[in-house]
């Protein structure tokens, strides 16, 4: 079973363009609060936000016994790289990048981590002939292989996304970013697939996890949903219940298990404890669900390429009021039938 993380910068601080939700709060209030939601073993940090002083970080994470799922290295930054991180056009600013990355990797080996991760998302463009296309891909290339072979033990991952604050960012897609990472042909380089991202994108998102992690480039998982219009942070399960057990079965055929999913769903102003209490038991309700499908049913329902059986086989496994919630896994069992406990 994967655990569970919420990514810092979500637990204080809300807002949006604008208006601010909820206050801004030291490091430590913010541990307090995650501490009492339900069902989480630990945080996906913030680069460089929560490292302002490490011996505090890591008291605070000993105290309340929380693991650390990823650090999110932010990659823009007010003031400066305002042409994008990776692919500006600047060597200088393409350097500060990568030394920052540098560090983020230091602290994450001392911390224990095995992976960073950022999302690009002011590396893009707005209007027509604004940016150098070839310029931008190599450029970034460059900047991201400098980063990686740094520390080939801790893996990089792309978080990509369609548009905010570009209207088109460079990564904008699973295929987009899977065609990228194999290019710079770094090992460790690989991909943080966020479903509410892959939603937007207008993909279906368990077929982005099997093509990501047929390459190997299937790294790690954000959880939340939205209506494909914007990306609202939104509970996960909200919207697109079936796609999320799609999705979570494809994980699973891919290996994605005893990792991490992490979070990033905007409470706005809603009580904090309570909105993630919610998050995390929709999570494991809907993993339970999963439970109920049989795979050699499924896979041979998808043989067949018959929506109709396929459709009818999934309400009546998902939503039968006459097959109990799953309590445990058979053995043996038809795979005919859906998995459920007399």
């Amino acid at each position: 079973m994967n655990k569970l993380a919420v990514i810092t910068a979500f637990l204080a601080g809300v807002k949006n363009r604008y208006m601010q939700y909820k206050p801004d709060a030291p490091l430590a209030e913010k541990l307090d609060i995650a501490s009492r939601i339900e069902g989480l073993d630990g945080l996906e940090l913030c680069y460089p936000a929560d490292f302002e002083n490490l011996a505090e970080l890591k008291a605070l994470l000993n105290r309340y016994g929380f693991g650390v799922s990823a650090i999110n290295v932010r990659s823009r930054r007010t003031g400066k790289w305002l042409r994008g991180a990776f692919s500006s056009a600047d060597a200088r600013e393409r350097a500060e990048v990568v030394g920052e990355f540098h560090r983020a990797m230091d602290a994450a080996a001392e911390l224990g981590v095995a992976r960073i991760t950022t999302c690009p998302l002011n590396d893009g463009h707005d209007y027509v002939f604004e940016m150098n296309y070839f310029d931008a891909y190599r450029f970034a290339e460059e900047t991201f292989a400098a980063i990686c072979a740094h520390n080939d033990r801790v893996k990089v991952c792309i978080e990509y996304k369609w548009n905010d604050p570009r209207t088109r960012c460079l990564l904008a897609s699973a295929g987009e970013t899977l065609a990228f990472c194999q290019a710079v042909g770094a090992p460790n380089l690989g991909v943080t697939l966020d479903i509410g991202h892959s939603l937007l994108a207008g993909e279906r998102p368990a077929q982005a996890a099997a093509l990501l992690a047929r390459a190997g480039r299937l790294f790690y998982v954000h959880l939340n949903d939205n209506d494909r219009n914007w990306d609202w942070d939104m509970i996960p399960g909200a919207f697109h219940l079936l796609e999320f057990i799609e999705f979570l079965f494809y994980l699973r055929e891919a290996g994605y298990t005893n990792d991490w999913y992490a979070y990033d769903v905007f409470s706005k102003e809603a009580d904090t404890v309570e909105h993630f209490n919610l998050v995390t038991r929709l999570t494991r309700q809907m993993e339970n669900l999963t439970d109920r499908l049989d795979r050699e049913a499924l896979l041979e329902l998808m043989r067949g390429r018959n929506p109709a059986k396929n459709l009818a086989y999934l309400y009546e496994c998902l939503f039968s009021h006459s097959t109990p919630p799953v309590l445990s896994i058979p053995p043996h069992h038809s795979p005919k039938e859906c998995r459920h406990v007399e």
